[in-house]
């Protein structure tokens, strides 16, 4: 069985999202992609606040719904400390199965750092690495990476696609600024972000949780 895993913050999730994992799931004939909203991310918790997993995780499931190839898993969420990849793929791995194949995606930004994550070699033994494309990001140069992390060519796929102009960080910056996001999100999430006042300047939102 293959399976991918995006991981990510998800601070908002966008169509760009959808659009890279759907591209996954049909060029590596995938059974499903199962999103997992990070919890607590080493690498953007310093830079940031990042928006609470309640609501990412909600935002989610609205961009998911309708789509049974997609799920979300909560495994992220509920563990506490800071997220590690190595970790979460552990978690995933007892919980499909040895005998599932899993393809852990990724942005090419990523992958090219991906040999000063926490115990690199012990991921790349659990799973194969899906480099996706992204704008400005020239593709993995794979021969660095194996000096670096022996065995990671032989264990990466570079996703072949054209690089999806669309980030959370533009989603975020428009909606602070007042601009329109059309079309850059999935139906129920534009309306989620504005009920609750994520991303807006103070006495935007809608309405307040119940």
């Amino acid at each position: 069985m293959n399976i991918g895993i995006y991981g990510g913050t998800f601070d908002p999730v966008h169509l760009g999202h959808l659009i890279v994992a759907e591209e996954v799931r049909a060029k590596l004939g995938l059974k499903r992609v199962l999103f997992v909203p990070a919890g607590k991310p080493w690498m953007k918790a310093s830079r940031r606040e990042i928006t609470s997993g309640d609501h990412r995780l909600a935002m989610i499931r609205l961009a998911i719904a309708g789509n049974p190839d997609f799920d979300v898993s909560t495994i992220d969420l509920e563990r506490p400390g800071q997220s590690y990849s190595v970790e979460t793929i552990s978690c995933l791995r007892e919980v499909l199965g040895p005998e599932a194949k899993i393809y852990f995606i990724l942005g090419c930004d990523a992958l090219n750092e991906v040999h000063l994550w926490k115990d690199p070699a012990r991921l790349i033994s659990m799973c194969y690495m899906v480099a996706a494309p992204r704008p400005g990001c020239k593709p993995p140069d794979l021969e660095r990476l194996e000096q670096l992390l022996p065995g990671i060519s032989g264990r990466t796929v570079n996703l072949e696609m054209e690089p999806v102009g669309i980030s959370s960080s533009e989603v975020r910056r428009r909606l602070a600024a007042g601009l329109s996001v059309r079309y850059f999100l999935p139906p129920g999430v534009e309306p989620y972000i504005r009920r609750y006042g994520l991303y807006l300047p103070p006495g935007r939102q809608e309405g307040l949780p119940s």
